[in-house]
């Protein structure tokens, strides 16, 4: 738990709306503004409804002023003592909340209108499950629709053999999760040592080993996929696979033996063909040195047969690239 922090109870006596929606940002006030207007076009109320900002000490915006030219006094404004980092954001965000589900919002995320209403019935519908999550919709810079997450079921309730199936990769996005708090309070907070990426992944996997988990086929969340995003930002340096890789050790030490350790091979795979797909990315943009981190990496994760073919081809396309960049003759 050293690295996941406790999460206390809310203390007795405390008002317990139904939702805590936590929105942590970083120098993100743009989007924040999106954010928070998603959930408050939806405001049930403060006996309802506990919304809060947690700003982890943003230096080229201001998202408090987003804040009260927003919602006034209606929504709380926190900010760090000092910069934590991503992950202990999501923390503080964890104790900070009062209410019997909890919805992390990243800032430059948003919902859908109906998105409480819906999540909260299937929740209600479903007690014994510790979590749920909607479809979500990946959202490119120029607003189009990326690609939307896979549909689980037909129908809102609970997953069969949800497990394994989150064990071998990532499907969701966090703005398409709500957690009960209870869940938060026995399996501790977000993992802290992934310091680009891979801790939500980790906390969905902890989640389902505990409880079941319910979904919603409606498309009700969105993710922006941005340049600046802090997993992108790491694509260089190799962090956002290493981060990954750490979550499928970390997440293998408490999977049940059969089908969930199974799983927890294949998210090895899938992380390998990221850290592919990425290095594909670098050679397209012309940072062979980049790209070669991001190979290793990728070899790191998994040494199967089509990752070892499709790694040789990409170091010799890359090869041939930088070579004949470097032998192409001068304008001048």
């Amino acid at each position: 738990m050293t690295h996941r922090g406790h999460v206390p109870p809310v203390p007795q006596g405390t008002c317990r709306p139904l939702w805590s929606v936590m929105i942590p940002v970083y120098n993100g006030a743009e989007d924040l503004a999106r954010s928070l207007g998603s959930v408050l076009a939806q405001d049930p109320g403060p006996d309802v409804m506990q919304i809060e900002v947690v700003d982890d000490v943003s230096t080229c915006d201001d998202p408090e002023a987003v804040v009260r030219s927003m919602a006034g006094d209606r929504v709380a404004f926190v900010r760090q003592p000092a910069n934590v980092g991503h992950a202990r954001n999501f923390n503080t965000c964890v104790a900070r909340s009062r209410g019997r589900l909890v919805h992390i919002l990243h800032a430059d995320d948003w919902v859908a209108p109906g998105f409480y209403t819906a999540m909260g019935a299937l929740l209600d519908a479903e007690p014994s499950a510790g979590a749920a999550f909607c479809r979500h919709a990946v959202i490119g810079p120029d607003g189009a629709t990326q690609r939307v997450s896979p549909l689980e079921r037909p129908e809102p309730g609970i997953i069969a053999d949800w497990l394994p199936r989150i064990a071998a990769g990532l499907c969701l996005q966090p703005p398409a999760m709500v957690v009960r708090r209870e869940a938060y309070e026995a399996l501790g907070a977000f993992d802290i040592r992934m310091p680009s990426c891979g801790e939500d992944w980790e906390m969905w996997v902890r989640l389902a080993v505990r409880a079941p988990t319910a979904f919603h086929p409606e498309v009700l969340a969105f993710y922006q996929d941005s340049a600046g995003s802090l997993t992108k930002r790491a694509v260089r340096s190799g962090q956002n696979i290493r981060d990954v890789r750490q979550a499928t050790a970390i997440t293998r030490t408490y999977l049940p033996a059969g089908a969930p350790r199974r799983a927890n091979d294949l998210a090895r795979r899938s992380w390998a063909h990221w850290g592919l797909y990425w290095a594909w990315q670098l050679i397209e943009g012309r940072d062979y040195a980049a790209a070669r981190i991001s190979l290793r990496e990728a070899l790191l994760c998994s040494r199967a047969p089509e990752i070892l073919r499709q790694a040789a081809k990409l170091s010799l396309y890359g090869m041939r690239k930088a070579a004949r960049e470097r032998w192409r003759p001068s304008d001048a």
